[in-house]
Formats: structure tokens, sequence, C-alpha cells
């Protein structure tokens, strides 16, 4: 018995990557998108305006770069766009003022607002890992802690835009929320 011809392969029409959709977008939309990501609009307008990027690698690292140029001015006024994680359900309001005293402490002694970025953390060992994070660095001099709170908004958006580039479309996600500060 003999076969007749075999079909070809059957192929998938060309679907978009986020990051094509990304550098296809308007530019107001953009921006808009990247600043509540990186919470400046310098720095998501130098992301914005330098599209298209190749590949996500070449877009986190222009990120990168362009964060580093931020004035005082500027790293602080994406700070103060960070607000405070979600924190497990049954943690005892205790914890929340001691976050909440933490943080007050931190922002009088900075004039910022707290950033952190916990990555996997697991959701139990959130607020043990921020009260760390702000106890350890409260021992900061003020020019020690503007480049590891400017470090930590880095990574924040990094996490952020790999995420909303590679799955979701939001740049909002529970490993990645920052710490008001955060």
């Amino acid at each position: 018995m003999t076969r007749g011809p075999t079909l070809p392969a059957h192929r998938l029409p060309y679907l978009p990557k986020p990051l094509d959709a990304f550098n296809t977008a308007a530019d107001d939309e953009v921006h808009a998108l990247l600043l509540r990501c990186l919470r400046s609009p310098r720095w998501s307008r130098r992301i914005a305006d330098h599209r298209p990027y190749p590949d996500l690698d070449a877009l986190l690292a222009a990120a990168d770069e362009a964060a580093y140029d931020l004035s005082p001015g500027e790293l602080a006024q994406a700070l103060a766009g960070e607000s405070l994680p979600e924190l497990p359900e049954g943690i005892y309001s205790a914890a929340h003022m001691a976050l909440s005293a933490a943080q007050a402490a931190y922002e009088a002694r900075f004039g910022h607002g707290f950033a952190i970025y916990l990555g996997d953390t697991p959701p139990d060992e959130v607020l043990d890992r921020i009260l760390e994070a702000i106890r350890s660095r409260l021992a900061n001099d003020p020019e020690e802690e503007r480049v590891t709170a400017a470090e930590e908004l880095r990574r924040l958006a990094r996490g952020r835009l790999g995420h909303l580039l590679g799955t979701t479309g939001s740049c909002a996600t529970s490993t990645n929320t920052p710490v008001s500060g955060k």
C-alpha cells in the first residue's frame, strides 16, 4: 500500500511579540506605559525616543544607561512614585506599624522614599526582607543611600520592563512591587 503525498507543515501566522508592539506603538502610548513602569518623565521619554530596540536585552541596557543620567531631583521624583508592597494576608497590625515606622525613619533620614527590588521573594518573607533592608540601609550615609536607591530603581525597572514585554503587558507585578517607597 502506498501513501499519498504528505501535506506541508502547518505554519502559524506571524504573531507580533510584545517588543514588536512596543517598538511600533504611538509615542504618547509608549511614554505613558513607561511612566507607569519607571515613574520618571525624563527616564521614560529617553527610552521611548530611542525605539526601536532589536531585543529585550538592548531595551534593558538602555533603561539602565538612562537611569544613570537621572539628576538627584529626577531620582527623588521616581522614588516618590513608588508605593508600599502588598503584604500577605494575616499580617498583624503590629507588623504594619513596624513597617510604617521604619519607612518614616528612612524618609526622615534620606528625604525620599524607600525602594527595593523583591525579585522572587516568597510572600511570607516580604515583610522581613523589607524591614531588614530598611534597617540596614538606615546606616548608610546619604550619598551611599542615593546610589543604593538608584540601583534598586534600576532593578525594579528591569523587572517591570521584562514582565511588561515578556508575558502580561503590565508594569505591576506582585514580586516586583516596590516599597514606598519600595
